[in-house]
Parts: C-alpha cells; sequence; structure tokens
C-alpha cells in the first residue's frame, strides 16, 4: 500500500499530494513517502473520517492542521484559513485532504489562481479530474465568488 491508494488521489507536483480521506496505514506510508504534514479540509463525520486523525498523524512524525469546511456552505473565511496555512507550510511536502478531494480540488485550483499564476482553464481542468462543481450546489458559485476575488486583488 501507498499514498497513491488513497481515494482519487493526485501528485500535483513533488511537494503537493491532493486526496480523498487517507487510512491511517495510508497516513503512515505518507509519511514515509516524505510527507511532513496533513491539511484535512473535511468535517469530522465517523462515516468517512479516522476516529482520531490528529493523533494518527503527529504519531508519525508529520504535523497536522485541520479546518472543518461545510460541504453545503464553503465560505471566503475558510479559503483565507487555506490560504494562510498553504504559505505557512508550503516548502515542506503536504498531503492535503478532504473526504473526496472534491473540496481540496476547488480550493487548491483557487490557490494556485492566486499563488502560482494559474488561469481559470487550469483550474478547472485540475477539478473536472475529479468532480463536476455544477452537479454540487454552491459550489459554482463559491469558486466564481473566490475568483472575482483574486481577480480584484482582494485576497492576498
Amino acid at each position: 500500500m501507498s499514498a497513491d491508494d488513497i481515494y482519487n488521489v493526485c501528485r500535483v507536483h513533488e511537494r503537493l499530494i491532493t486526496g480523498g480521506q487517507p487510512t491511517e496505514e495510508q497516513l503512515r506510508e505518507a509519511a514515509a513517502e516524505g510527507c511532513q504534514a496533513v491539511i484535512n479540509i473535511a468535517p469530522q463525520n465517523p462515516r468517512y473520517s479516522l476516529a482520531d486523525e490528529k493523533t494518527s498523524v503527529l504519531d508519525t512524525g508529520m504535523l497536522y492542521w485541520h479546518l472543518p469546511v461545510d460541504w453545503e456552505a464553503p465560505t471566503e473565511a475558510d479559503f483565507r484559513a487555506f490560504v494562510t496555512q498553504m504559505d505557512k507550510w508550503g516548502e515542506k511536502k503536504l498531503l492535503v485532504h478532504c473526504a473526496a478531494n472534491y473540496r481540496v480540488s476547488a480550493f487548491y485550483s483557487l490557490y494556485a489562481m492566486l499563488r502560482l499564476g494559474w488561469t481559470a482553464e487550469q483550474a478547472d481542468e485540475f477539478i473536472a479530474a475529479r468532480w463536476q462543481p455544477a452537479e454540487y450546489p454552491p459550489w459554482p458559485d463559491f469558486i466564481a465568488d473566490i475568483r472575482a476575488l483574486i481577480s480584484r486583488g482582494e485576497i492576498d
């Protein structure tokens, strides 16, 4: 088993893996592959989440940060908090996950537009490889709203 077995995994580049909810063994594999921190943006849900992910992550020696983004109501504040953590830990090798790599692909694509110069087309392709936001309100509006803030320079 490896980090590549995480549900809906994507190796974005050498320092970033995104995915759905990893198992405890997959967390250990991510640590063994050199991941230094885990960012989890899924709410705690007994159906999808590990019982105590923070402890599982810390036991591997990785750092852990949890931002429970409500699937039904992602916010600008959530995105701003995500940007802060990505900036803070951006030089570390990261595993960034949610339940299915839907929230994460949306948040990371917006982050990449803000920080890495991705175009809207690149961001759309990154998301579309995993899911279709149009099928899941309120995500199209959330993505459009954050993109508008980015284009107006209101998020830095």
